[in-house]
């Protein structure tokens, strides 16, 4: 289940569905018709597949339940468009979604302008009684619709990475290029703390039961790695020590013929990566990203340092506003630290945070019933927790409690490094 404790305003609810559904399209606005349809892996989606998906949610959690006799734009589309609510039906076999030629963009496109006109027409004649009972099944697709906004950019990004071409996305100007200073830990002492989200606002349920955690005193860098700080671990013969990483991450290094972050290329002696902006040389002042969270442990061992818990993560965030470089930045990429100045920095945005945290129930946590109920809790086996959004994260969708979780081999997403130490 995911949850919210505050009364939805009409008007506002509707201008969020308006915004988050107009941001969808505009993110495909650089694709050639073409690119809707690739699925690069299993991990991946087509792009034409995530606007279609999302726009299914509001057709089956919202419109369907709302509604009654309600007539479903195309039934078939529930098989083909649903991802993983068993309780929801059959699905179309996750990797095959590729495959398909059929629906077209044009299909698509048409789907979700004609389940817009039906949701714009559920705000405008929908009872106070019936509003209120559906706002926030509204409000959890806005949210599941920002998700898949950031799984369309790190998806078109996995797809166009495979072709010699090297397609850009939005060709970009290169950041600034200067290094930050030194890396500052930070010490925060022990104590029993309050964890989870405090109630106020939307979250996903996952944030919650609030409970009580004895941290015990640490350290956590002030700043993000970067790439030329991974590089120094890379040229060191990181991903040949053995002795420096997890069993499961060696075999997986082993596997997969790891050397290097996702999208890094060697050239002529100089390392290249992949971007979102094109191919180019890589940045060492960038915060290093696309990292597993195999990668991550190994260079925090081999600096003597660990990764953060996320309870430890969430302390240190504190009052922190949640600024950064996120989507609406439109730099599609994490950019070089400029502030120099004491505290915190780069705890939102850029790259998401490993923590070494499984990604488990908060004490108390129970899933709600039905098909939502299959959001989150079904996930909580076998991934690990990160914290503080990245470049392809909407401001507006993040918070300092949000919980996301991948697989620890997982590396598609932006996702990077943040130091911590015992206090000893």
């Amino acid at each position: 289940m995911i949850s919210g404790s505050k009364n939805y305003n009409r008007e506002e609810l509707r201008q969020a569905f308006e915004s988050v559904r107009k941001f969808s399209i505009e993110l495909c606005e650089p694709l050639e018709i073409e690119d809707y349809v690739v699925q690069s892996m299993p991990d991946v989606s087509p792009a034409r597949w995530h606007l279609s998906h999302v726009t299914w949610f509001f057709e089956v959690f919202v419109l369907a339940e709302a509604l009654p006799g309600y007539k479903f734009y195309n039934e078939i589309y529930n098989y083909l468009f649903n991802s993983y609510y068993v309780q929801a039906g059959d699905r179309f076999y996750r990797p095959h979604r590729g495959l398909l030629t059929r629906p077209t963009v044009k299909e698509v496109i048409e789907y979700r302008n004609e389940t817009d006109k039906r949701m714009l027409d559920f705000f405008n004649s929908a009872s106070e009684e019936l509003f209120n009972r559906f706002a926030l099944f509204i409000d959890i697709g806005i949210n599941h619709e920002q998700q898949h906004q950031e799984l369309m950019l790190t998806d078109i990004k996995n797809v166009f990475s495979y072709n010699p071409l090297h397609p850009i996305y939005v060709k970009s100007e290169v950041a600034d290029t200067s290094m930050p200073g030194k890396i500052n830990f930070m010490e925060f002492p022990g104590g029993l703390f309050e964890i989870g989200h405090d109630g106020k606002g939307f979250f996903y349920d996952n944030e919650q039961p609030r409970h009580k955690k004895y941290v015990e005193s640490f350290e956590i860098a002030d700043r993000l790695i970067t790439n030329g700080e991974y590089l120094e671990f890379l040229e060191d013969g990181g991903y040949s020590k053995p002795e420096l990483w997890l069993s499961d991450g060696i075999a997986t290094v082993d596997k997969e013929g790891w050397q290097s972050p996702l999208y890094w290329e060697k050239i002529d002696g100089e390392w290249w990566n992949f971007t979102l902006n094109g191919f180019r040389k890589v940045n060492s002042a960038e915060p290093v990203t696309h990292i597993s969270l195999y990668e991550a442990d190994a260079y925090a061992r081999w600096l003597g340092a660990r990764l953060p818990s996320e309870e430890e993560w969430e302390i240190a965030a504190g009052e922190l506003k949640a600024e950064g470089n996120f989507v609406e930045n439109c730099n599609w990429h994490p950019v070089p630290l400029n502030n120099s100045g004491r505290g915190l920095k780069q705890m939102f945005g850029d790259v998401w945070e490993w923590t070494r945290s499984s990604y488990s129930p908060y004490p108390g946590y129970k899933s709600a019933e039905g098909a939502i109920g299959e959001y989150n809790g079904k996930f909580m086996s076998s991934q690990m927790v990160l914290r503080g959004g990245s470049c392809a994260t909407s401001v507006t969708h993040i918070r300092k409690y949000y919980r996301n979780f991948f697989y620890p081999h997982s590396r598609w997403q932006f996702m990077g490094i943040r130091l911590a130490k015992d206090i000893r």
